[in-house]
């Protein structure tokens, strides 16, 4: 294999344990409260680095190997799967789960302290991963091996991971979690023979002063900020809508976990799609249009998850949100990945992930208050489509700021 096929290999199987998390992670905590709030804290806690841990990623992945922060945090993210297994061994059976309160307190703390572990090192590991590509392909080929690379991570992330994980929490609790220790031992043991050559030397290793140049590069690329703060709103709409659709599975649509993560792994079908025909579709109708249809369609999208009357639409639905999604990073991913310097990478890179997905907490609290807060006077089954009726309105109103935005950045 060469060090590309190594590199998108290793990434799958991280993304794999990504996916049957997707399921694990709030599917556990749906079985512990039926408090969205308390379910929604859960996701919440995993995506919290991203805000908190951006900027410190951004600075250790230009000090330090790349290569060797991947692998570490892959084993940060072992570790913690393996003792969140641990503890669901030491459980046992849980007690059915309370319509109010919470069960086994000790386990839903340590389950947000695995929560908080894993979301730390997807932060690290993440930045460190998206800063290597522009080493391992040549520019002119960017866009073809982002499509590529985020097609095998779909198919582990949400094609076979969401089903997977549906399966093994439905025969027994702990083997999502003791699976994923193995995925990610795996990952590291995939990278150990590529180059591992250490970021340029830089006199400079005082951090603030560091910072200070990542944010003099985004601060004179209007079109990056402007890329950062769509992906970042999107991102909220989007975490908004996919917490509240664990409940509404559940309870609107009376499916179980293994038809959940098949829906799931359907949905992924077309943001696989998207990875490979995305190249292509940027071709054809140029950077520009591409970012702003595929925004576009965002909306509808949101409206349709909570308008299908069943699996087999709902998975439809988001196979076409999955794809248009898919498009969308690759224009915005391979941009950046091109404008920012490789000695810049990791801290620009980190300031803009740290816009674009740190608003994605807000999004999954947003939702459980939503549900919470119309319940009383809407009923739980309507109460519970609050988040996505939102979603799709906070995305039109984005499409259209966004399309405005985008026509005056992109030349083409």
């Amino acid at each position: 294999m060469n060090n590309f096929t190594k590199f998108a290999a290793s990434a799958g199987l991280s993304n794999l344990a990504d996916g049957i998390s997707a399921v694990a992670w709030a599917w556990l905590a749906s079985l512990l409260t039926r408090d969205a709030l308390l379910v929604a804290l859960v996701p919440v806690v995993l995506r919290a680095p991203w805000f908190l841990c951006a900027l410190p990623a951004g600075v250790v992945t230009d000090r330090v190997s790349r290569l060797g922060l991947i692998r570490a945090m892959d084993g940060l993210r072992a570790a913690s799967y393996f003792g969140l297994t641990v503890a669901l061994l030491l459980n046992g059976p849980l007690d059915q789960t309370p319509q109010t309160g919470l069960a086994h307190p000790f386990l839903y703390a340590t389950l947000l302290l695995a929560a908080a572990c894993v979301g730390v090192a997807e932060v690290f590991r993440d930045n460190a991963a998206q800063t290597m590509l522009p080493a391992l392909v040549p520019s002119d080929r960017l866009e073809q091996a982002n499509g590529r690379l985020w097609s095998v991570e779909l198919v582990g992330n949400a094609l076979l991971g969401p089903a997977l994980g549906a399966f093994l929490i439905a025969a027994m609790l702990f083997t999502p979690f003791a699976v994923n220790a193995l995925a990610c031992l795996a990952a590291m043991w995939l990278l150990r023979a590529l180059p591992n050559s250490a970021p340029p030397a830089r006199r400079e290793r005082n951090w603030k002063a560091e910072l200070k140049e990542g944010f003099a590069f985004l601060g004179q690329h209007k079109l990056l900020r402007q890329l950062a703060w769509i992906t970042g709103f999107w991102n909220l709409l989007y975490e908004m809508s996919a917490i509240a659709l664990v409940l509404h599975v559940q309870e609107n649509l009376n499916l179980g976990a293994r038809s959940y993560g098949l829906i799931l792994a359907a949905g992924a079908l077309g943001g696989i799609l998207g990875g490979w025909c995305g190249p292509w579709i940027i071709g054809r109708m140029g950077q520009k249009r591409t970012a702003q249809v595929m925004l576009a369609l965002s909306a509808p999208a949101f409206a349709g998850m909570v308008l299908a009357k069943g699996p087999i639409g709902l998975a439809l639905v988001l196979a076409a949100f999955s794809f248009t999604g898919l498009v969308w990073n690759t224009v915005s991913v391979s941009y950046r990945q091109r404008m920012i310097p490789d000695a810049l990478l990791g801290r620009v890179n980190s300031i803009y992930r740290m816009m674009a997905w740190g608003m994605m907490p807000v999004g999954l609290i947003l939702s459980g208050l939503l549900v919470q807060n119309t319940e009383a006077f809407l009923g739980r089954q309507l109460a519970l489509g609050v988040p996505f009726w939102a979603s799709a309105i906070g995305a039109a109103v984005l499409g259209i700021a966004g399309w405005r935005a985008l026509s005056r950045g992109f030349s083409s």
